[in-house]
């Protein structure tokens, strides 16, 4: 079986869905299916490019459509529907995977080659979110809507990551009967292989070290976790990411007095990366908005048995994952009070750290692992095929 995914970026380039979409890809190959993915580049230039990675899984196809540059968050590529031509007529696909949102993918709606091959949409997360501003919805309201209703008419089945998600999505309450929950999986050997063969030792004993890792960008709720942070003086907090918010952050953190207690360290490689799970004692995610749909760094914790501390977000995935008490501690989004609460009862309790990371390492191998994910997608891709045959 040939698949062609369609995705908005792909690694190196930054994002969760990035990191989903290759690994992915990598376990659809130990599958023994054939698989191509048509990407943007994350550059504006002129020139797309298409490569054939050989990897120890298989052959993979790679092709990133040239950007002019981005309007509200989207690439503009004229240089995407000619890649998706070509792709389709050289690859012949027998499912096109097309991993929304990603705007470019209404392009197959265009096409009458892809309108014979039968489609499978990744719902990732809405297009837009609570706080888009009048603008944004007006374009989605006129435009993005009504082409995204086109494409998911003509889609077979649609993949949701959350049964929350799923019962939350405005724009797939009409498309419920075509819609399954498979939730996202993680290929921690990627990351774990880059990891030191020993832990750092250098902890300061009593203090807690708390880890954040994602864009730094208003839904993330990171000058929740900051003033949080401030009101427990043992926290010490250590922040992955790049964005717009940066700089702002590192005022509020200056403002409250944050100075030696918290590193903002910007985007990591998978060593450095792998490194800072290593050394903290917990993960946060304080995100405050549905944009968050899922939370894939909650999985990259659990795999190095890291508790969690993370918001519960209505009609998110995030509070599916983080099983309170269990794998982790769940709160009110935008809780300062909460936050430090949270922070201070794993501060002062070892052992329900250590259990509620164990806990959570167990439940990644069984529930979150790429290749369980590739199983679900797999019955997708087995079932889509059925009905058109």
């Amino acid at each position: 079986m040939r698949v062609l995914h369609l995705g908005k970026y792909y690694p190196p380039d930054p994002g969760g869905m990035e990191t989903f979409l290759r690994d992915l890809l990598h376990a659809s190959l130990r599958a023994g299916l054939e698989v191509a993915a048509l990407v943007h580049a994350w550059r504006p230039g002129l020139r797309s490019s298409s490569e054939t990675r050989h990897t120890a899984d298989g052959d993979l196809q790679l092709t990133r459509a040239a950007i002019w540059g981005r309007l509200l968050f989207t690439p503009i590529s004229p240089a995407f529907p000619l890649q998706l031509r070509r792709l389709l007529r050289q690859f012949q696909p027998g499912i096109v995977h097309v991993h929304l949102p990603a705007p470019s993918a209404f392009w197959l709606l265009l096409s009458p080659a892809a309108r014979r091959v039968p489609w499978v949409a990744h719902w990732h997360a809405d297009a837009i979110d609570e706080r888009a501003g009048t603008l944004l919805r007006g374009v989605y309201r006129w435009l993005y809507r009504p082409l995204q209703s086109a494409l998911l008419r003509r889609t077979r089945a649609i993949i949701v990551t959350s049964p929350p998600y799923l019962e939350s999505s405005p724009a797939l309450r009409e498309f419920h009967d075509r819609c399954v929950v498979v939730p996202l999986g993680l290929d921690a050997q990627t990351l774990h292989a880059a990891a030191p063969t020993a832990l750092p030792a250098d902890n300061v004993p009593g203090e807690i070290r708390l880890l954040a890792v994602g864009r730094l960008t208003y839904y993330k709720g990171l000058d929740v976790l900051l003033r949080a942070v401030a009101a427990v003086p043992e926290a010490r907090l250590r922040i992955v990411g790049v964005g717009e918010d940066g700089e702002r952050l590192r005022h509020l953190a200056d403002e409250l007095g944050l100075a030696g207690r918290v590193a903002f360290l910007g985007g990591l490689d998978d060593a450095a990366l792998a490194r800072e799970y290593q050394a903290c004692d917990c993960l946060c995610l304080a995100s405050t908005e549905r944009s968050e749909a899922f939370g894939l760094v909650l999985l990259e914790a659990m795999s190095f048995a890291r508790p969690l501390i993370a918001s519960e977000i209505p009609g998110s995935g995030v509070g599916w994952v983080v099983e309170e008490g269990v794998n982790g501690l769940k709160v009110p989004p935008g809780d300062v009070p909460a936050w430090s609460a949270a922070i201070r009862r794993l501060a002062g309790d070892t052992a329900l750290r250590q259990r509620l990371g164990a806990t959570g390492c167990a439940r990644f191998e069984e529930r979150f692992a790429i290749d369980a994910c590739m199983r679900g997608v797999g019955d997708v891709y087995r079932q889509v095929l059925e009905v058109a045959a």
